[in-house]
C-alpha cells in the first residue's frame, strides 16, 4: 500500500529526539531506537523493506500514539502456529481479564515511548535482527469456539493465559506476571524496596479474595454495596501506604496489573446496575484509576466498556433497575 508522507518529521522514541524520514513508498526509514531505554542505552535501528511482514507491527498515528496491529482470533477452524519452534508466544483471549493481566505485562516490558509524528503514518518493526532480543508474540484464542489443538498440543488445561517460552508452556496469570518480570528484559515490575515487596506479596495474595467478594455479591444480588464496601476500602487504605506515586507501590508495578482488568469491569457494572460509584469517598482509588488509564501498556488492552457491561449482565442474569 502506498501512502503519501512528508519527507521528514520529528519523532521522539524512547525519550530521544531524532529525525524520522519516510519516503513515499515506505521502503526506507530510520529511527533512533533504544534496546534498553530504561538503562539509557541507544542504538540505531535501520528498517528496510517494510512491505515484508514483521512482528510485532506497530502503527504510529499522527496523534503520537503507537498502537500494535493485533493478530486475528484463532478458532476451531484455524491452523495451529508452529508450536515449540523457539518462538515465545502468549496465548490469550482479548476479552479475558486474566489474560489481560499478562498482556499488559508483556506490553510494559516491550513498551515504546510515544512518538510525535506529524503529517505521516509510520510503520515500525521492533522484531528485527537488530531489534529487541525477545518479543512475546500474541496468539488470541476464541474461548467460545476454541481450537482442539490448543488443548491437545499447547496447554492441556485448555485455559488462557498460557505462555510458550523455551519450548515449555506455563499458565496461571499471577504466576505468569512474575515469570515475565523475572525472565524478560525491560522495565522492572517489582521494586527492590523490601517493604514494598512485602506489600506486593500481600496484595497479590489478596487479589483472589477481592475478586471472589465481587463475584459472590453479583451472584447473590443482595445488599451489593455492603458486600463490596470492605474490599474497596481495603484498596483505598493500601493506596495510602506509599507516598512516592499514585499506584499501589508508589510506582506502576505488577500489583496494579493484577487489579486493573477487574476494576475495569466491576466499576462500570455496579455503577450501571446498582447506581453505586466505587470511587465515592475513595479519592486514592479514583486517582489510581485515572493514572492507570494513562499507562499505554494497559490502555492498549482495554475492551469496549459497553461490551464488557453487557457481558457481565448476561453472565450474572442482571435485570437493570
Amino acid at each position: 500500500m502506498e501512502l503519501s508522507t512528508s519527507t521528514c518529521v520529528k519523532a521522539n522514541l524512547f525519550g530521544h529526539s531524532s529525525s524520522f524520514t519516510c519516503l513515499k513508498d515506505f521502503r526506507k526509514c530510520s529511527v533512533i531506537n533504544s534496546r534498553r531505554c530504561w538503562r539509557s542505552r541507544t542504538s540505531l535501528l535501520r528498517i528496510s523493506k517494510l512491505e515484508r511482514p514483521r512482528k510485532p507491527i506497530l502503527l504510529a498515528m499522527a496523534t503520537g500514539k503507537l498502537q500494535e496491529a493485533l493478530p486475528p482470533v484463532l478458532d476451531s477452524t484455524s491452523e495451529p502456529p508452529s508450536i515449540f519452534d523457539g518462538t515465545t508466544r502468549l496465548y490469550i483471549c482479548y476479552k479475558c481479564p486474566f489474560a489481560q493481566r499478562v498482556w499488559i505485562a508483556r506490553n510494559y516490558k516491550f513498551q515504546i515511548s510515544s512518538a510525535v509524528c506529524s503529517n505521516s503514518i509510520a510503520w515500525l518493526s521492533l522484531c528485527d535482527e537488530q531489534g529487541l532480543e525477545e518479543v512475546i508474540k500474541l496468539v488470541p484464542i476464541d474461548l467460545q469456539n476454541r481450537p482442539s489443538w490448543y488443548k491437545e498440543k499447547v496447554y492441556p488445561e485448555n485455559k488462557v493465559p498460557s505462555l510458550e517460552h523455551n519450548n515449555k508452556v506455563r499458565g496461571e496469570s499471577l504466576d505468569l506476571l512474575k515469570y515475565i518480570n523475572e525472565h524478560f528484559e525491560g522495565p522492572p515490575l517489582l521494586p527492590d524496596d523490601p517493604a514494598k515487596l512485602e506489600c506486593a506479596e500481600e496484595l497479590i495474595s489478596y487479589c483472589d479474595k477481592f475478586n471472589a467478594a465481587f463475584r459472590n455479591a453479583f451472584k447473590s444480588m443482595e445488599d451489593i454495596e455492603n458486600q463490596i464496601r470492605g474490599p474497596l476500602d481495603q484498596l483505598e487504605h493500601t493506596l495510602s501506604r506509599f507516598d512516592d506515586g499514585p499506584f499501589f507501590l508508589g510506582q506502576f508495578s505488577l500489583v496494579d496489573i493484577a487489579y486493573a482488568p477487574f476494576i475495569e469491569r466491576y466499576g462500570p457494572f455496579v455503577a450501571d446496575v446498582w447506581k453505586y460509584d466505587i470511587t465515592a469517598a475513595r479519592l486514592k482509588l479514583a486517582s489510581w484509576i485515572e493514572e492507570v488509564n494513562k499507562i499505554e501498556a494497559y490502555t492498549q488492552t482495554k475492551n469496549d466498556p459497553k461490551m464488557l457491561l453487557e457481558r457481565n449482565k448476561q453472565r450474572y442474569g442482571v435485570i437493570p433497575l
